[in-house]
């Protein structure tokens, strides 16, 4: 009798992955019947799962793990496809500008829209806007419109030529202004082009009511903004991040990266119950002095909302918008090379400082120009204050060489590359060309040369859906089928990858999240397809069944 109760502790000693018996004797969830991709390479595919407490507790085959069941909630997932929880390396997460303001384009997905809809949508709200006040669009993508010409101020001029009008691109770089705002900050053909900007112009001179980069400052004095304050402001900061959460778990996103915002409304919508995704916070603006003042670091707060990297620092212009900073003249252009935003010495003084206080530097670097401008000062940061496993991030980091790349890997740079790009936006490769896109969005270069890049879909920018970004990953095909760069195709495991484990590892939390390992959170995604048997250009199309977060269902198709 003890011999056959000791053989049947080493069974299940050895069963897939299991802890200890009290860990998995009561599983709150089991999960069987799945094909698993786990994204850990001790045990790369399963069939079952048990999460007690918010973790994985057992991984392995249905026949091991349906014997841990008990009582304990079971989903028999009938052979669908689970992989690890998505993760998103940048996001704006713009929950306000969703629920409240005016937009003019599609924040998800590819669709075109009519220069008449835009100016008929912000006709409305000027009915409605008092006197000296900014009637303003947003989610505008200028190559998103039937029309095939660009936004101008003449056409804004048609929804008031009383009022300041402003659309902004939803790149975040370019805005286009009506002929009321240019002239209330006092821009005329005559005016020169501001360091790290530009007032565009038409062939004979004119203002096109197009601005760029640091150009857009001189319009934040001027006319005044719809103000809220107290708890009004509060309320609307809240709402828009549990609306904008929600939509996040639509998608699969279990954790995002969050570009600054209002700490305590992110704070308050956790309390509430209401925030369904895990949060890295990364500051800027006083946010940032707080932590550098403070003495807090990377890492401070728990599995639900942490402190980050700080919040993108912005070194060049768009990719997008045709803006960032880059080696050779854009073709079709009189020598133009993007805008540079800042110099090499205040880009050294800031990545020193925030480096020092030991927060994880993160910059906004899409150009070469820019990559070698920021490269430069984390050498000099690491230089002064030498750290083993600094891991500091680059934004975008678009535009890359050989030599860069061998840089990026020498010290232990995180990239977060566009994701979504590659299927959204092939209607402005044509700016680049064919020659510049093989070293765009450069997945295959970086992950071939050891870097471990990761997914930043940079919303709003660009949509967030990880299976439109897995998908153009695969193929680099864009909505209208044209194929760009395909020398950086990389395999559907290897886009699973970015955006799961190596999502975890920019935020330094690869040992608690982006896998499906014992221990490990139970936050992963159902598929109603395996992206592996899809034909890839389907992969955007296939249906999230459940997200779940901590073994909670977040969102339920």
């Amino acid at each position: 009798m003890a011999g056959a109760g000791l053989a049947l502790l080493a069974t299940r000693a050895a069963r897939a992955a299991a802890g200890t018996w009290a860990d998995w004797a009561a599983p709150d969830l089991v999960v069987l019947n799945a094909r698993i991709y786990t994204m850990d390479p001790t045990l790369p595919k399963a069939e079952a799962f048990a999460v007690k407490d918010g973790r994985f507790v057992a991984v392995g085959s249905t026949q091991d793990i349906k014997g841990l069941a008990g009582k304990a909630q079971t989903i028999d997932a009938q052979q669908m496809t689970i992989v690890p929880g998505f993760i998103d390396s940048h996001n704006h997460a713009p929950g306000n500008e969703l629920l409240y303001e005016v937009l003019v384009g599609n924040p998800y997905e590819v669709e075109f829209v009519t220069i008449a809809s835009i100016i008929d949508k912000l006709r409305v709200k000027a009915q409605k806007t008092p006197a000296d006040t900014w009637v303003e669009g947003y989610f505008f993508d200028d190559t998103k419109v039937t029309d095939k010409r660009a936004l101008t101020r003449q056409d804004l001029d048609q929804v008031s030529m009383q009022l300041p009008v402003m659309v902004q691109h939803r790149g975040g770089h370019t805005a286009f202004y009506n002929s009321k705002a240019l002239q209330m900050a006092g821009i005329t053909k005559d005016t020169s082009n501001p360091a790290g900007g530009t007032f565009d112009r038409n062939e004979n001179g004119e203002l096109t009511g197009r601005v760029t980069d640091r150009a857009r400052d001189v319009f934040q004095t001027i006319g005044k903004h719809m103000t809220y304050a107290g708890e009004e402001a509060m309320r609307r900061d809240r709402d828009g991040l549990a609306f904008i959460s929600k939509q996040f778990v639509r998608y699969g996103l279990t954790s995002v990266c969050h570009e600054s915002g209002n700490l305590q409304a992110l704070q308050e919508v956790r309390t509430r119950g209401a925030l369904l995704h895990r949060v890295s916070y990364e500051a800027e603006g006083p946010e940032l002095e707080a932590m550098l003042s403070g003495g807090m670091s990377t890492g401070l707060g728990d599995e639900w909302i942490r402190l980050g990297a700080t919040c993108e620092h912005t070194a060049d212009g768009s990719f997008s918008e045709r803006t960032m900073a880059i080696s050779v003249p854009y073709p079709g252009t009189n020598g133009y090379r993007g805008n540079v935003t800042e110099s090499q010495e205040d880009l050294n003084r800031w990545c020193e400082r925030v480096h020092r206080a030991g927060i994880q530097m993160n910059c906004h670097a899409n150009g070469d120009v820019a990559i070698d401008h920021v490269l430069s000062a984390y050498e000099r940061a690491l230089r002064l204050k030498p750290a083993a496993d600094a891991r500091p991030k680059i934004t975008h980091c678009t535009l890359i060489t050989d030599d860069l790349v061998r840089r990026i890997k020498a010290i232990g740079v995180v990239p977060a590359l566009f994701t979504s790009y590659a299927y959204y936006n092939p209607d402005k490769f044509h700016f680049y060309g064919e020659e510049l896109m093989k070293r765009c969005m450069a997945y295959r270069t970086l992950l071939d040369a050891g870097v471990p890049a990761a997914a930043g879909s940079d919303f709003d920018p660009g949509p967030f859906s990880p299976l439109m970004g897995i998908q153009g990953m695969v193929t680099r095909t864009g909505w209208n089928g044209e194929v760009w760069g395909a020398n950086q195709r990389i395999t559907v495991d290897e886009a699973l990858r970015v955006n799961t484990l190596n999502g975890a590892y920019a935020t330094r939390e690869e040992s608690i999240k982006g896998s499906i390992t014992r221990g490990k959170l139970a936050d992963f995604v159902m598929l109603a397809e395996d992206p592996h048997a899809v034909d890839p250009s389907k992969i955007k199309d296939i249906k999230i069944e459940r997200t779940v977060v901590g073994g909670r269902t977040q969102f339920s198709g």
